[in-house]
This record gives C-alpha cells, sequence and structure tokens, in this order.
C-alpha cells in the first residue's frame, strides 16, 4: 500500500456522506445514484463524448430534415447519438423538445427502435434541466409516451426503453407544474411498467440506476395510495423471479435513493409520507422484501434524519436503528455461506459506515468483525483457494482480487474499521472478548496462510502476491486502530492487572505476526506499542508467555511442502524473518524479566541463527538482543551469570565467522563491550574473547601491505582491541597486552605506525591511575620491539646506506617517543 492510501486509510475516523446538488443546478438523480454507488456505466445511452458546438448544431438540422423527409435513415441516427453522447452537458431548448415530439408522434415506419430510448432520453434532459417547463410541452410530451406504451408498434421494447421510460416518467411527476390528473396517468403508466416489465431491468445491472431514479422522482411526488405502490416494487423487485440480482452497488443506491426521497419529504414537511415509508418499511416485516434493501433503506433513513435538525425525526431514527439491529442479529445468529449473505453482511457494514452515530448494538459489532474478516478482508477465503492444489488458480485468482481491490467494501475499508473501533468502545465484556479473539485468531491465520502461499507462488505468479499484500497491507492497519480502541479499554486502571497482561501479550503475538505487512511509521502503531510492551516487561509470567510465543529454531529452519520443491533457505523467508525481527526488539526491553532457563531454551538459538541473517536489521537486533541479556539479572545469580559466560563462546564464534560480510562491525563492538564489561572480573570468557578478536586480526591483517580501503576490516578489529585496553579488568589486561603486541610486531612499518600513534594518543587522554602506568611501559616496550622487528625485516643493502638509514629512522622515532612520553 503507497504511504498516500494508507494515510487516507488513517483519516477516515468518521463516515463520510454524499453531497446532493446544489439547489438551482442541474440534478440528474440516476447519475447521483451511480456516483455513491461506485457503479459503471457501460450500456445506459447517457455515455458522455465532448461534442463541437457545430456538430451539436449539425445533428438537429439533420433530425428537422428526417422529420421533412418523412424518413429515418442511418445518418439520422448517427445524429441522434451525437446529442446522445453529449450526456448531460447538452442543453434542449423548447424548439427541439417540439421537434422530438413531433418524430415521435409521425411514428413513420423507418423510424427503427433502437432510436426510441434516445428520444426519450432528450426529453429527460429537457424536463431536468428546463427551471419552467411549458406545461404544454409537457402535456404534449406525456400524450406522447402514453401512445407509444400502448402501442403496438412496440409492445415488443427493449430493456433500454423501459429504463428511460420509467426514468422519464417519473421525472414528469417531479415537475411541480405537472396537474394532478397529468401526474397520476404518469404514476399509473408508471406502476404498470413495474409490474409488468420489471424482468427487463435483470438484463443489465448498468440500467439499474435508471429504474430506480425513475422510482425516486415518483415517491417524492406521489400520493399516499402510489407511494405504498412503489415502496413495495422499490424492496420487493430484489426477490421477485426473474428480478435484478442482490449487490453491494444496488444496496447503496437504494440507500441513497431513500436519503434523497426522505429528505425532499422533510423539506416540503410531508411527515406522512415519512410515518408511512417507517410503518410499511421499518417497523413491520415484510417477506417479500430482500433483506439488503431493507437494511440499506434504513440506513438511508438514517442519514436523512442526520441531514435535519427537526426533533420529530427520533422516531424514524429509532425505528430504522431498530430494523437494522434486528436484521444484523438475525444474520449472525447462523453461518454466512450463502451468496445472498455475504452481500448483506456487506450492506449492513456500508450502512453502518454510511449513517453516522448510531448506538451501540452487540450484533453491530459482531456483524461488523464478521464483515471485516470475511468479506473486506477476504485473505482466508482467497488462500484456501490457492492452496487448493486441485484448482487452477493462476487465471481465476488473479480476477477475483483485482476484482476485490476494486469494490467499494474494500475501498470503505478504513471507515467500516473507524464504525467498528466505536462500536467495540461502547460494548458489553463479553462481546468485546469474543471479537478481540476473532481479530487475534484472523492474525495468526493470515500468517500462516500467507507464507505457504508467498513459497508457493514465488517464482510462478508475483502479481497475485503483490495483488494479496495489497488486501494484508489494510488489514494490518484495521488490527493496529483496533488494538490501539482495546488498549485505551483494557489497559485502563479500573481493568484487573491479568486482563491488561494477557490483552498486552495477544497483542505483541499479533503484531508480530503482521509485521511484515507493516510499510510506514505509524503514530498509532508506537503508541499501542509503547502501552502493552511496558504492561508486559513489568511481569515475568507476562514476559516468559511472550517470548515463548516465538516460532521454535526447528520451526524456523525446516523445509515446507509449498516451497516449490527448492530446498527451502530460512533466510529467505521475508515474512518469517519480519517477525523474528519484531520479537528482537521487543525483548530487550523486557530482558530483565526473562529467566535463564527460557532465554537459553528459547531466545539463544534463534539469536545465534539470525546473527547471520544477510539482512543488517536483523543482524543489529540480535546484538542488541545479546548486549539486553548480557547486561541483565545481578551478580549474584550464579544460574545467569553462568549461561552469560557460556553464550560469549557461541556469540564470539557466530560474529567472527561472519566478519566482515554479515556480521555488523557496531553491532559486534557493542556485544564485545558489554560482555567485558558485565562479566565477572578474571571471567575465562573475556579470556577468550580477546583471544578470538587478535586471532581474527591477526588473520585478516597477514596481507597488509599498504594502508587501503580493503583492510578497513582489520583496522576497525585493532581499534576495537585499543579500546579494550581501557574496559578489560586488570586481571584480564596483561593477557590483552600480550596478545596486541605479538599482532603489532607483525604489522609492516606503516601498520605499526598507525597503531602506536593512537596508542600514544589513548594513553596520553587516559585518567584512569589504576592502569595508566603500566600501559606507558608497555607502550615504551612496545614501541622498542617494533622498532627492533621493522630493522630486522627491513631488505639487506649497502652496510653504510643501511646504517645511515637505520640511525636516522631510529632517531624520527626516538624523537617522536619523547615527545610522546612527555606528555605522558
Amino acid at each position: 500500500m503507497s504511504t498516500i492510501h494508507a494515510v487516507a486509510f488513517c483519516a477516515a475516523a468518521l463516515p463520510i456522506f454524499g453531497q446532493m446538488a446544489k439547489q438551482g443546478q442541474p440534478f440528474f438523480l440516476e447519475e447521483w445514484l451511480k456516483t455513491n454507488s461506485s457503479a459503471i456505466n457501460n450500456t445506459n445511452v447517457t455515455q458522455s463524448t465532448p461534442q463541437s458546438a457545430r456538430a451539436i448544431i449539425q445533428a438537429w438540422a439533420d433530425l428537422r430534415e428526417s422529420l421533412n423527409q418523412k424518413s429515418f435513415s442511418q445518418q439520422h441516427y448517427h445524429s441522434l447519438q451525437t446529442l446522445i453522447h453529449s450526456g448531460n452537458s447538452l442543453y434542449v431548448a423548447d424548439p427541439q423538445v417540439k421537434l422530438v415530439i413531433s418524430i415521435l408522434s409521425a411514428s413513420y415506419p423507418s423510424l427503427p427502435s433502437e432510436s426510441y430510448p434516445l428520444f426519450l432520453r432528450l426529453l429527460y434532459i429537457w424536463i431536468r434541466k428546463s427551471s419552467k417547463p411549458s406545461l404544454v410541452l409537457v402535456n404534449s410530451s406525456i400524450n406522447v409516451i402514453l401512445q407509444l406504451f400502448s402501442s403496438q408498434s412496440v409492445t415488443n421494447k427493449s430493456a433500454l426503453f423501459f429504463t428511460e421510460g420509467i426514468l422519464l416518467l417519473g421525472a414528469f411527476t417531479f415537475v411541480p407544474s405537472t396537474s394532478e390528473e397529468t401526474r397520476t396517468q404518469c404514476l399509473n403508466l408508471l406502476c404498470k411498467l413495474l409490474e409488468q416489465d420489471y424482468k427487463l431491468v435483470s438484463l443489465f445491472d448498468d440500467l439499474v440506476p435508471s429504474v430506480l431514479a425513475g422510482m425516486g422522482y415518483a415517491l417524492s411526488s406521489c400520493g399516499s395510495i402510489h407511494f405504498i405502490q412503489i415502496l413495495d416494487f422499490l424492496f420487493g423487485i430484489w426477490n421477485k423471479e426473474g428480478g435484478p440480482s442482490s449487490s453491494v452497488s444496488h444496496g447503496l443506491m437504494v440507500l441513497h435513493l431513500v436519503e434523497w426521497v426522505l429528505y425532499n419529504c422533510i423539506q416540503s414537511q410531508s411527515f406522512e409520507k415519512i410515518s408511512t415509508f417507517s410503518r410499511e418499511i421499518l417497523e413491520s416485516s415484510n417477506a417479500r422484501y430482500a433483506l439488503f434493501s431493507v437494511a440499506m433503506g434504513a440506513a438511508g433513513a438514517l442519514r436523512a434524519s442526520n441531514r435535519s435538525i427537526s426533533s420529530g425525526l427520533m422516531e424514524l431514527r429509532s425505528s430504522a436503528e431498530k430494523r437494522v439491529e434486528i436484521i444484523a442479529h438475525d444474520l449472525i445468529s447462523k453461518n454466512v455461506n450463502e451468496v445472498k449473505d455475504r452481500v448483506l453482511l456487506q450492506c449492513i457494514s456500508l450502512a453502518l459506515a454510511r449513517s453516522g452515530d448510531v448506538l451501540s448494538r452487540d450484533s453491530f459489532l459482531l456483524c461488523l468483525a464478521s464483515a471485516l474478516l470475511t468479506e473486506i478482508f477476504p485473505l482466508r477465503r482467497f488462500y484456501s483457494k490457492v492452496l487448493d492444489v486441485h484448482v487452477n488458480f493462476s487465471n481465476i485468482m488473479v480476477h477475483e482480487v483485482k476484482e476485490h481491490l476494486q469494490s467499494v467494501v474494500f475501498k470503505e475499508a478504513g471507515v467500516i474499521t473507524g464504525v467498528f473501533c466505536k462500536q467495540y468502545s461502547q460494548a458489553n465484556e463479553g462481546s468485546k472478548t469474543k471479537v478481540e479473539n476473532l481479530i487475534w485468531d484472523f492474525c495468526q491465520d493470515v500468517y500462516m496462510s500467507h507464507r505457504q502461499v508467498a513459497l508457493m507462488l514465488q517464482g510462478k505468479n508475483e502479481e497475485l502476491i503483490q495483488d494479496l499484500e495489497k488486501i494484508t497491507e489494510p488489514a494490518f492497519l484495521m488490527v493496529v486502530f483496533f488494538a490501539l480502541a482495546v488498549t485505551k479499554q483494557k489497559l485502563a486502571p479500573n481493568v484487573p492487572r491479568d486482563i491488561q497482561l494477557d490483552i498486552s501479550v495477544k497483542i505483541l503475538i499479533s503484531f508480530s505476526c503482521l509485521e511484515y505487512f507493516r510499510r510506514m511509521r505509524l503514530s498509532e502503531y508506537m503508541d499501542t506499542i509503547r502501552a502493552v510492551a511496558g504492561s508486559v516487561q513489568e511481569d515475568h509470567m507476562a514476559c516468559v508467555s511472550f517470548v515463548e510465543s516465538i516460532p521454535s529454531y526447528g520451526d524456523l529452519t525446516k523445509s515446507h511442502v509449498y516451497s516449490n520443491k527448492m530446498e527451502f533457505t530460512w533466510s529467505k523467508d521475508e515474512m518469517q524473518t519480519s517477525r523474528i525481527l519484531f520479537y528482537l526488539r521487543v525483548i530487550p526491553t523486557c530482558a530483565e524479566c526473562i529467566p535463564t532457563s527460557v532465554f537459553r531454551k528459547t531466545v539463544a538459538p534463534i539469536l545465534f541463527l539470525y546473527m547471520g541473517h544477510p539482512n543488517g536489521k536483523v543482524t543489529r537486533a540480535s546484538h542488541s538482543t545479546f548486549v539486553a541479556f548480557i547486561s541483565s539479572g545481578k551478580d549474584d545469580d550464579s544460574e545467569r551469570v553462568l549461561l552469560k559466560e557460556q553464550l560469549v563462546y557461541y556469540y564470539m564464534q557466530r560474529s567472527l565467522e561472519g566478519y566482515p560480510g554479515v556480521t555488523l562491525f557496531e553491532g559486534m563492538a557493542s556485544g564485545v563491550a558489554a560482555l567485558v564489561r558485565y562479566l565477572p572480573a578474571g571471567s575465562p570468557s573475556i579470556f577468550y574473547c580477546v583471544h578470538c578478536l587478535v586471532e581474527k586480526a591477526s588473520s585478516l591483517c597477514s596481507e597488509w601491505k599498504e594502508l587501503n580501503d580493503e583492510l578497513e576490516p582489520c583496522k576497525k578489529l585493532l581499534d576495537l582491541l585499543l579500546r579494550l585496553l581501557s574496559l578489560v579488568d586488570i586481571q584480564v589486561l596483561p593477557s590483552l597486552m600480550k596478545l596486541l603486541a605479538q599482532l603489532v610486531v607483525q604489522l609492516p612499518e606503516d601498520g605499526q605506525n598507525m597503531v602506536l600513534n593512537d596508542l600514544y594518543a589513548q594513553v596520553s587522554d587516559s585518567d584512569d591511575v589504576t592502569r595508566k602506568p603500566a600501559l606507558v611501559s608497555w607502550v615504551q616496550s612496545l614501541s622498542y620491539l617494533a622498532s627492533q622487528a621493522t630493522i630486522n625485516s627491513a631488505p639487506k643493502q649497502d652496510p653504510q646506506h643501511e646504517k645511515s638509514g637505520t640511525k636516522s629512522w631510529n632517531k624520527g622515532r626516538l624523537v617522536g617517543l619523547n615527545r610522546i612520553f612527555a606528555r605522558i
């Protein structure tokens, strides 16, 4: 997920409300419904393409010519399409309306049937854009429509003709100046068409917005009898045989249609209609009505009530919430397997997300949890299909996952998560615990399944892996926001300590499972980590519980059946590595509380394994964990001290075998500094550490010929050894000085000079009165030994020249030494 998308998810704290067109602007209800449902239009006649003014003028001229010639050619049909393709930007004036009415009235045989929907669309654009349409033209248009739908020549109506007819009839009823008689005629025909030809709607999904818009116009202007009839069609058409299918986009259209209709009723103070809607749809249960449409209709009522300050709408709001609650309760009481139940679950989650503040209900919380884990982030279902080796997933799964990424419910995951967290904060303890366990189990399942899928698809279908991770990334954000809400509720002072610790450990484990999907720095994530980690590090049992949840060494290194029969390499498992990295970052914060036996059995093997990981972040965290353990505990804990000393041997071997290369010098240096500081004075482990460092430095410096970048690792080790002169205890110091002296005298002259210069500076700046005298004497001796080693290793030359050169070299070094020791 990109940073922009992640920020958008995080910013979705409150439900958003679609905006209606401003007063005075042309408003096309079907377009508004499509916009708010993210519906895609493929066959509707309103597809718009910019047309030039000249093309539009010519098109009208062609139609006028058609009327004069009483014929309609293919060119005339193309001209009609040119006007329609201008879309809602087209303005139809009264003269053009008269032309359309005349052509439709003439009904000459050459007029093709596919032109009728286009002519109806022109009349619709006119009636919606005209502020004061001529009553004469309105009546003439309605009469033509009535004749068209009763004419024998067009009884074999197309779906598009039916759709445009419903839309236009509804629009005419919405014109305020329309007479009651004319309005009633339109409403009667509209209801008749819906009753007889509703099956035509199911032929194309993108025709549904126009049919619903026609119903919406009619509902806003009709009387009580037609209002009940049209409501019955609106909520019952989905369950009729051959009716349109139940879908989320259809549900959203119903939601916003009801919002628009009821808001109009509120504005016009048609409270009788509001009461009728509440009585027929919200307060009674009708088996003929599709549950998803009723739930979305109730949400539309809530949105409409939110837009008004009237106190008389409380009953409507209460009924709407109660109806959604009943539907949600019935849904969660059964297994959601059928497609219609899944659609209903998605619709309820969107209804709650778009309804503003609703009262807390256990059924709402459980429905939202189920929707998030099965429909909004359907990872388990996708993983199951991929891992089913009997299914050819390559093309089917890629298409299905991409389709989900474009779905409305996925795009509103952030808003739904916000509502979910708010419902959680107000729920009872039983429901809270139930959804908590659902979320924690989800994290474990995603970790296990995504690893298997990634190993299975690696090198086969990278595109599918990437698309799946576009779902897992917002799923991770959902878990983070939920965990933050949990900490605010469960880490409060009034909550029993054992519950706080249990929740803290579960959150840490869940975060470790999804750490791979954390692609940005998130303040909510850091706040949650600080809260739960701070709680865990104060309790021994909680620390043990968290540490023991780490995958075992055997599980981390064993091969997997889904690894394409290739040799499994633990270091290439990125998701597993991310989880271990999470543990290695948290464990140092609670190292004091980890029992010695638990660290030996659980942490140490993994620490040393990942110390050899090629990722620098992982190796650095491994060294930090080692340092944390070495510096933990008390000196009188003999068992812990013994383990520390034992671990040093493995630590030095593992560190130096990967140096240079895998092992980061800074990490190893911090580990060495910690062990010489915290292990008992004179510990054999410290002697071993010094010996290993000198041996490694000797090996790296064996080919020292000149100062260059390739010798940087050797120089760093020498620098570390020099620093140890002031860190190791007095018992170890003589051994260190001896080994270091042996190493220095083997170096070439430029190497000796570099080390001695560093030694001079280090000793002169030292204020350690205990070891400084010994170091001064040692440096003097070392300087002499180094000079002798240089003389003996010099190539044979002319005796006189050799004597002169040696004297010159010794004199220069002697002057430098005298100056340094005088300062010391």
